[in-house]
């Protein structure tokens, strides 16, 4: 079953990855509050939201699939394993629903072996398993049709900056990167539209070595061999926001550059811990999320929007894990598409009349649906 794209402004396809659904919601500061379920029942429940029409898309982390073992770093291509039946089951529940895969991403930040990064780790065989792992994970994403590759910067960051070999540090990351491309070219997967770095400014580590999208698209432009199949996907408002940076412009300057290969969407507190509030949801940030797609769509800009996020701890169910997770898909998308109305509220760039205050004030106007004429009437006292 093929589904059709959403097309809805400047977006094209709505992603849910598996990380995003399977997330059983513990934090640093308390355990899970919901019950873990596998990979098989996270396909399941993005198989039905498929079908009531709320996403077109799924991602995945290597490890939402399927475990790991650094002793069988070929596991998935042998028929007597378990990981190599799970994934197939996996691909017959996707296909059934339609559902496409927008990316593949490793996981090197959840096992104890790249607690000091993973193709940056000063270690060198621990940079050759964090390899072998990304291979593995390419493979699986070939398996399953994934568009793009994407490297989220994970643990590869410092705490301690006379502990880096600063000398080294960005020529290892730029090995493993060209890997990527080396060896999709090698197995000749074609599935592979292009890969994509998603930056962030800390959290796991006090630091990470791209911390933003500037950061990114500078080091893809500097120092990769392949410069033209890699890109960018941001996540916004959370990981610039972290930075106290601002969404629109990121974009404004990643299309720019033909770099904003898709976008991660989700709210943020800004200067706070990755927050990753569905989207729209929170104390702040309402503008800001609206002029993303205002921008996207000035611009001419069309692609894919995954959510990267997870559902209120308040809102975990334990007594209804399923469904409390599928209303979670259903909010997710719905806020999307209050944020893709509000955006063409504001329309086509308007011509600059007046001063910045009154432009401002004028598209918050234009977004909320109030005519100035009745604002005026309410505000002027006779």
């Amino acid at each position: 079953m093929k589904r059709k794209p959403f097309n809805r402004g400047p977006v094209t396809v709505r992603s849910m990855p598996f990380w995003c659904v399977g997330n059983p919601l513990g934090d640093p500061f308390g355990s899970a509050v919901l019950p873990k379920i596998d990979s098989i029942q996270v396909a399941g429940i993005l198989s039905d939201m498929a079908d009531e029409g709320w996403i077109e898309a799924t991602s995945f982390h290597d490890d939402d699939l399927v475990p790991w073992n650094p002793d069988l770093p070929e596991d998935d291509l042998d028929p007597r394993s378990p990981v190599y039946a799970t994934l197939r089951r996996i691909r017959t529940i996707l296909r059934r629903a339609g559902l496409s895969i927008n990316t593949a991403t490793c996981s090197l930040h959840g096992n104890p072996l790249f607690r000091r990064g993973g193709l940056t780790n000063p270690d060198p065989a621990i940079r050759k398993l964090a390899r072998l792992k990304v291979e593995r994970t390419l493979r699986i994403g070939a398996l399953l049709g994934a568009r793009h590759y994407t490297y989220w910067v994970a643990r590869d960051g410092f705490e301690v900056p006379v502990s880096v070999d600063w000398k080294h540090v960005y020529g290892w990351l730029a090995e493993g990167l060209d890997h990527v491309v080396d060896y999709i070219r090698a197995k000749r997967f074609r599935n592979y539209r292009g890969a994509t770095i998603e930056p962030k400014p800390n959290e796991p580590r006090g630091h990470m070595f791209l911390p933003t999208a500037g950061h990114a698209a500078g080091f893809i432009c500097g120092r990769l061999k392949h410069p033209d199949f890699w890109g960018v996907n941001p996540e916004l408002l959370q990981h610039e926001s972290m930075a106290l940076l601002n969404g629109v412009h990121t974009l404004g300057y990643l299309v720019s550059l033909k770099k904003l290969f898709f976008l991660h969407f989700g709210s943020q507190i800004k200067a706070q811990f990755d927050n990753d509030f569905p989207p729209l949801v929170g104390p702040e940030g309402l503008k800001e999320t609206v002029q993303l797609f205002w921008v996207l769509e000035a611009m001419g800009w069309k692609g894919v929007v995954e959510y990267d996020c997870h559902m209120l701890r308040t809102e975990a169910d334990p007594a209804r894990s399923i469904e409390c997770r599928k209303a979670f898909v259903r909010n997710c998308s719905l806020a999307l598409t209050l944020a893709l109305d509000l955006a063409k509220r504001l329309g086509q760039r308007q011509p600059v009349i007046g001063s910045e205050t009154e432009q401002d004030l004028a598209a918050t106007l234009r977004m909320t649906g109030i005519r100035p004429g009745e604002l005026r009437a309410r505000t002027v006292r006779r």
